[in-house]
Parts: structure tokens; C-alpha cells; sequence
């Protein structure tokens, strides 16, 4: 991470510079327009921002949400931790091709900021159990044709991992705590879980 971010410094680049094309961001665009896939590993990701009002006291400049594609787990779907984490979700029948993984909050410097987690209907797929998401990202290697913005979600996931374990745990909470089978669709849930992080103090 810190190579990436002085190699970037002494171009005068932004991290996210090659991703916009050089253009200011337009809120709710995909940037890539069709996500930075790396078929190989099954991963991909997007880059997005909303209006400030959508999340009134967000210090974020955007974010990139994080996906698993079907490779990845759907072999695992009839583990317990899978059938439990279905039911605790109210039994979804839909079969999205990604599973949302994690959401992570860049500044307007380009520094991740914060983790967080949102609810299905908000990126149209589904998520997987604790256990499994975590697994997932633990291995995750990207190679998308974006090397810079790849090895900054490594590094992050890789440093974070007593964030993640909580956030997680967090997530779960919220979804018990929702009443009625439909949470998954329920608009009034949308982000279910954030923490910030602290990268100086982890490179320090």
C-alpha cells in the first residue's frame, strides 16, 4: 500500500484517477461502467458516490463495493453455515451470478476510510454467511486490470481483519434484530453495518 500510494504521489495521480478516466465522478455511475471483473479469481468490484444527502455526516468521497462471483460459493450453499444464514435471511429464492462481499469508503485523497455493509436490495444480489464472506476475502487476489486500486482493497482486507470479524458480527445483529421474512427488500434497512479504520496506526 505504501509503494502504491508513493508511486502514485510522485505521477501526481490520484488512486482512482484511471478508474474516473480523469473526469469527476458522476454520482451513482458505475466506474468501470461494467465493474473491474477479474474472471480468474472470480472477484469484482465497482467504484460509486452518491449525493452528500443520501448520507448526511459521511466524510466519504465514494466507495467501491466489493463482490464474489457464483465460482466462488456455490458449492458451498448447502453447508450449514450457508442454510442457517438463508434462513436467518428469510429464505431468498433469488440466484444472482455475485454475492456482495464488503463496501469500503474512500476520502477525497483517495484513503480508505471506513468498512461497511448494505442490505441486498441496495446492490441487487444477495450476501453469504459470516463465515464464508470472511474466508472469501482472507483469499482474495485481484488482478482486474486496475493493479492500483487492486492492491489497495488487498492491503486493506489484509490489515483489517479484526475489523472485518466485527463488522460481520454486526451485520448479523442487525439482521436478527429486523422483523418480518422480507429484510432482505426492505428499504427502510439499508446500511447495516460500518466501522472506521485507522490505516496510519496499522502501517505505523
Amino acid at each position: 500500500m505504501l509503494q502504491t500510494y508513493a508511486a502514485l504521489a510522485a505521477r501526481g495521480a490520484h488512486l482512482l484517477g484511471h478508474v474516473l478516466g480523469g473526469q469527476a465522478p458522476r454520482q451513482w455511475d458505475h466506474y468501470p461502467e461494467q465493474d473491474a471483473i477479474d474472471h480468474a479469481s472470480g472477484y469484482q468490484w465497482f467504484y460509486h458516490s452518491h449525493h452528500p444527502e443520501d448520507r448526511a455526516g459521511a466524510a466519504e468521497h465514494g466507495h467501491i463495493h466489493l463482490f464474489a462471483r457464483r465460482p466462488l460459493w456455490s458449492r458451498r450453499l448447502n453447508s450449514r453455515n450457508e442454510r442457517a444464514f438463508a434462513e436467518l435471511c428469510g429464505h431468498p429464492e433469488p440466484s444472482p451470478a455475485t454475492r456482495h462481499l464488503l463496501g469500503v469508503s474512500f476520502d477525497a485523497k483517495g484513503l480508505p476510510i471506513s468498512l461497511f455493509t448494505v442490505n441486498s436490495w441496495v446492490t441487487g444480489d444477495l450476501m453469504l454467511s459470516a463465515g464464508l464472506t470472511l474466508d472469501l476475502l482472507d483469499r482474495m487476489a485481484l488482478d482486474t486490470g486496475h493493479p492500483e486500486v487492486d492492491a489497495v482493497l488487498e492491503t486493506v482486507v489484509c490489515l483489517c481483519g479484526p475489523e472485518l470479524r466485527e463488522l460481520m458480527h454486526r451485520r448479523d445483529a442487525a439482521l436478527r434484530a429486523h422483523p418480518g421474512a422480507a429484510k432482505l427488500q426492505d428499504e427502510a434497512l439499508e446500511l447495516l453495518a460500518e466501522m472506521p479504520i485507522d490505516l496510519d496506526s496499522k502501517l505505523g
